[in-house]
């Protein structure tokens, strides 16, 4: 929670001093490479292989540290000589990212923003790494504050350009550039710490294919070549966005809010569920499994489902009171509000995927998420470029939300064969329906209030006390109909965040 508030200041100041500028668009194109990436190596592929292996290594009381160890030499290797090809081969890059950048300001500043930043991959995927490990022995907090010193960086960044110099846009985003190795580092340099403190020491020594690493790869391969297809998807809305003007900073700023919920409450079950499951699959605990996944999957929703609806229903005046100062105008309150509103739609089966995806993972099984992530990049596409000449960039967004719920979709018709730990136990079935109608009883209280609030949300300072009462008002409405109709009790609430 402290890095996604810390993440909103940091858009808050982005959206400030650069707006929808080419700058900000270039930086944003930049950052995105090596974050695709790292998605790509680290959490996409090599961690959702390594975890459930290093786990099921501390159960059977093996050489656990050992393996990774191994596993920690081979990613280094890999990933520096990536970063060197990365930069020597940056144009290339940002041409297939945003190939609308071409013959403009944003191409050249892209590929030099690129060529600073891209390191940062081989940084945070050691950072992912270790996080792994971390939380393979059930210790998460170093992991999740990681982030939060990136944000610092860049906050620090930009503070010390406006008050020791000219704050001029390309200052600002010279001096983000340059943020991003320097995070990088803190991240990597927090949780090694922390794995050193909890008495797991990773050193790099002379690269050696051992089994377990052959088994390693080969059950990344598929995971690598699922995240490459996720990663094409996004690259797919980008490369639609960079066409049309000021729509890769609105997809960006509203991609930013909905990753709010989805990071605090989907990236978080992931995991925490991955190492869990994969500890039942080697006990062979069915029964043990089942609870697990569906108290997850009834937690997620809990929380995703009214931030849906309030996402869509307080689109506008979330955007306007956030980030509509200095250069981000009206228009861009407008634009940023219409992606936020699909984004929005989307957002439960965001956070379903990372429900789903630790039951095939556990048993270390990733071909058929990959075969899932193949049809959902055909989806996607087939929106994004298919709508692109009728609704412009609009279609991005809504590629991505339908190919959101299709994967889901696969993944549940997929996990049916997995047995008893797949399936969603009776509490949960009982309770979701209910879960549905107190977000919807909420969405129709925050609709009437941001009507009644309406002249205090265009009102300079007092437009933060007015989304302060929505926000109040949105979580009062929900804790009580909640409470009401059966979706929840207080007390079970109070009992897991406490755990």
């Amino acid at each position: 929670m402290a890095s996604r508030v810390l993440g909103f200041m940091r858009d808050i100041f982005i959206a400030r001093f650069l707006g929808t500028s080419g700058v900000a668009e270039a930086f944003l194109i930049a950052f995105s490479l090596p974050n695709m990436f790292r998605r790509f190596f680290a959490e996409g592929a090599f961690n959702m292989a390594f975890v459930p292996m290093y786990a099921k290594k501390l159960e059977g009381g093996e050489e656990a540290d050992d393996f990774a160890r191994d596993a920690f030499t081979g990613l280094f290797v890999i990933l520096s000589v990536f970063s060197v090809l990365g930069v020597v081969f940056m144009p290339a890059l940002v041409w297939v990212m945003a190939s609308g950048f071409a013959g403009d300001e944003r191409f050249s500043l892209a590929v030099i923003y690129g060529r600073i930043a891209f390191p940062y991959i081989l940084m945070i995927s050691l950072a992912a790494l270790v996080s792994g490990l971390l939380n393979a022995n059930s210790r998460f907090l170093a992991a999740a504050a990681a982030p939060v010193l990136l944000n610092l960086v860049f906050i620090a960044g930009m503070l010390g350009v406006a008050v020791f110099s000219t704050p001029t846009p390309l200052a600002i985003g010279t001096a983000l550039a340059w943020c991003v190795p320097v995070g990088g580092m803190a991240q990597l340099g927090l949780v090694y710490w922390a794995a050193r403190r909890a008495g797991h020491t990773l050193t790099i020594r002379r690269p050696r294919m051992t089994p377990e690493l052959k088994r390693l790869a080969i059950i990344a391969g598929p995971a690598a070549l699922a995240g490459g297809v996720m990663q094409i998807n996004l690259l797919v809305g980008r490369q639609v966005a960079s066409y049309f003007e000021g729509a890769v900073a609105w997809l960006a700023y509203a991609d930013r809010l909905y990753q709010l919920p989805l990071g605090v409450v989907g990236v978080a079950i992931g995991v925490v569920l991955l190492p869990e499951l994969a500890r039942r699959v080697r006990a062979q605990d069915e029964a043990g499994g089942q609870e697990a996944f569906s108290r997850a999957g009834e937690f997620a929703l809990l929380l995703t489902i009214p931030a849906a609806v309030a996402l869509v229903v307080l689109a506008v005046p979330l955007v306007s009171v956030l980030f509509e100062r200095g250069a981000f105008n009206a228009d861009d309150t407008a634009f940023t509000a219409l992606a936020l509103i699909v984004y929005g739609a989307g957002l439960p089966a965001f956070v379903l995927q990372k429900v789903f995806q630790p039951l095939f993972f556990a048993r270390e099984d990733t071909k058929a998420p990959l075969r899932y992530a193949v049809i959902s990049l055909f989806i996607n596409a087939a929106v994004a470029i298919g709508l692109a000449p009728f609704i412009g960039f609009m279609a991005a967004a809504l590629g991505t939300t339908l190919a959101g719920w299709g994967m889901v979709w696969l993944l549940w018709r997929g996990s049916r064969d997995i047995g008893q730990a797949a399936t969603f136990d009776s509490q949960f079935k009982g309770r979701i329906w209910r879960v549905v109608f107190a977000s919807l009883i909420m969405g129709a209280v925050l609709w009437f209030a941001e009507i009644t609030l309406g002249p205090v949300l265009g009102m300079g300072g007092w437009r933060y006390f007015g989304l302060a009462i929505l926000v109040a008002v949105g979580i009062a409405t929900y804790a009580v109909a909640g409470q009401f109709c059966g979706a929840f009790q207080l007390r079970e609430l109070r009992a897991a965040l406490r755990r």
